[in-house]
């Protein structure tokens, strides 16, 4: 027993040496330090003969140190113990192609691939090698020779990473969709590498390739899978409409699920692309039988009909309570409702009775919680500041760390900006510009940055406090007296940093008002005004907006978005700017 325990201790002391050599002489080799790291190896092998791992590393501090013949001696004994291993032929040939000794290298490197006919087993350590080594075309070709060899064996992925870090697009997709079309369990690994060639723009090499690979696949072996992938893609160029097709054909064939389309909305109505989200819903509302399911689709109906100024809204909210109701199942339309009462049909007395009413018999804390936010953004229409500040608190209080409770947070933070209570607003918004949601970090850190950016230093008046007042005029929808106390700062301020954000937010305003040459003489300031500014690409895109929205003037957006593409190619506007400018000089999209 005590021999036992002592061959036991002897065998776990040994392993514990050889990993502390190891470590070392991995250490030795990252540093460059190789004269060193050959000693640590060469023990090491000789130790352990049969361990690939220590024999690579060895090979490896031999080459770096010139040692050529020792790598070559060593290599051949190998060979001679076992021609069966056949990777050593890759690393044979791959010492004499360090010497410059370019023929014999490529004699041993078909011996490698040579050997996969005999031992297949090896062929994926042969593929690896090569491909450690760089050398792409040859480790496509094991890999290729061992699925050739073994129908089980399946090197797709590996062979599409080697097609795109060869920059072969082309085949490279090729591989990806093999891959899933033999099994859909790598739909999720393949569209996420997928992913990292795909833009959002039509034009792009990868996408018209992955596009094409597609449709030939799904012509010549028609699976749900391909429409899947092309919706994706077509979802990713903000093409919905043609996503929206995808989407229909998975439907007929399965009817048994509308939550993609449903997503397919959301993301249309998010980008603004009004025709396309309305076209999902309206499939949904058309096709569905279950209420609560055409509801969520009648609810971005009406925001659609509210973005688009639609005379109609008002008859369509009453048509669809009518229907369905004033009740548990319709409070998300009712809260719809009174936004569009408040903010748009300047009636906030109304809005605040239809929310009251629906606080009445709702009882979800998430429906109490919405019902909360707009009834506090009523009372902050209303300049009933505080009485806000209170329904924005209890959410927060009641629904911690929920994405409700984070809008309430975001709320308190504007509403407290509204009243010049910059220093509480700021406590609020550091917390929110880590926001597990996107939009509500965004918006945090963009008001944010407008307090520090502008905060009075010394007590010396910066402008702050009139332009938080001009953005509650903005909210509140007095447009004019928001220009008035923009104009007044544009004045008292000339020359401060506040500047150009009040030039900047006027310009919008004017917008809204269809004062389209005033827009664009504030544009042209906050361009002039500073060489260095944050909102110049900003104005530049907002410039060849208005041109091409607006005044229908093509020629004047395309020199506006051509300033963008050359001169400002790390703008949040690049791709978008491109898209646009190439559309209107006549470029066929793919």
């Amino acid at each position: 027993m005590k021999k036992l325990i002592f061959l036991i201790f002897l065998t776990i002391t040994s392993i514990s040496y050889s990993q502390s050599d190891y470590v070392l002489g991995e250490s030795y080799y990252r540093e460059g330090e190789y004269e060193k790291a050959t000693q640590i190896f060469k023990k090491l092998y000789s130790k352990s003969p049969f361990n690939n791992s220590y024999l690579s590393r060895l090979i490896s501090c031999y080459q770096e140190t010139e040692q050529f013949l020792e790598a070559e001696k060593l290599l051949k004994s190998r060979i001679k113990k076992n021609r069966n291993q056949g990777f050593f032929y890759v690393y044979l040939g791959y010492n004499y192609e360090r010497q410059q000794l370019k023929a014999l290298a490529k004699v041993n490197y078909d011996l490698a691939l040579k050997s996969i006919d005999k031992n297949p087993s090896y062929g994926g350590i042969i593929g690896r090698t090569f491909k450690d080594y760089n050398l792409l075309d040859n480790a496509i070709l094991a890999f290729e020779k061992v699925m050739s060899k073994n129908k089980n064996a399946n090197y797709s992925f590996q062979i599409a990473q080697i097609y795109g870090e060869k920059g072969d697009f082309k085949k490279m997709f090729e591989s990806y969709i093999n891959l899933v079309d033999k099994n859909e369990r790598y739909f999720d690994l393949v569209q996420r590498y997928a992913s990292k060639y795909i833009t959002d723009d039509a034009e792009n090499e990868a996408n018209i390739l992955f596009r094409k690979t597609l449709l030939r696949k799904s012509a010549s072996n028609p699976k749900d899978v391909w429409n899947v992938l092309l919706s994706w893609l077509f979802t990713q160029q903000k093409q919905y409409g043609k996503a929206l097709i995808q989407e229909k054909a998975l439907y007929q064939r399965k009817s048994t699920d509308l939550a993609a389309i449903f997503s397919l909305g959301k993301i249309a109505f998010e980008n603004k692309n009004y025709d396309s989200a309305k076209q999902c819903f309206n499939f949904i509302t058309q096709t569905s039988t279950l209420d609560e399911e055409k509801i969520d689709a009648y609810l971005y109906v009406t925001k659609i009909a509210v973005a688009t100024n639609n005379s109609e809204t008002e008859k369509l909210f009453q048509s669809l309570f009518k229907e369905y109701g004033k009740n548990t199942l319709t409070i998300k339309l009712q809260v719809e409702y009174a936004d569009f009462l408040t903010f748009k049909q300047n009636k906030p007395s109304e809005a605040k009775e239809v929310l009251e009413n629906a606080l009445s018999f709702s009882h979800s804390k998430f429906d109490k919680a919405r019902i909360k936010l707009k009834l506090g953004d009523i009372l902050v229409f209303t300049g009933k500041y505080n009485k806000a500040l209170i329904y924005f608190s209890q959410i927060q209080t009641k629904l911690k760390n929920h994405e409700l409770a984070q809008q309430a947070r975001f709320k308190v933070a504007q509403t407290s900006y509204f009243k010049g209570d910059f220093t509480w607003a700021k406590a609020q918004l550091k917390v929110l510009k880590g926001s597990t949601t996107q939009l509500i970090a965004n918006d945090a850190l963009e008001l944010f940055l407008i307090i520090t950016d502008n905060e009075p230093v010394d007590s010396i008046p910066s402008g702050l406090t009139q332009y938080s007042k001009a953005e509650l005029l903005a909210f509140q929808n007095k447009t004019q007296q928001a220009i008035d106390t923009l104009s007044g700062i544009n004045k008292k301020f000339k020359g401060q940093p506040i500047e150009d954000e009040a030039l900047f937010k006027q310009a919008q305003l004017f917008i809204k008002i269809n004062k389209f040459e005033a827009a664009i003489s504030n544009f042209k300031k906050v361009i002039t005004l500073n060489s260095e500014g944050i909102l110049i690409d900003d104005a530049y895109y907002e410039l060849a907006e208005l041109y091409k929205n607006h005044l229908k003037n093509p020629e004047k957006a395309s020199e506006y978005y051509q300033k963008i593409i050359f001169d400002y190619s790390s703008s949040i506007y690049m791709v978008d700017a491109r898209k646009k400018y190439r559309k209107l000089r006549g470029d066929k999209l793919q």
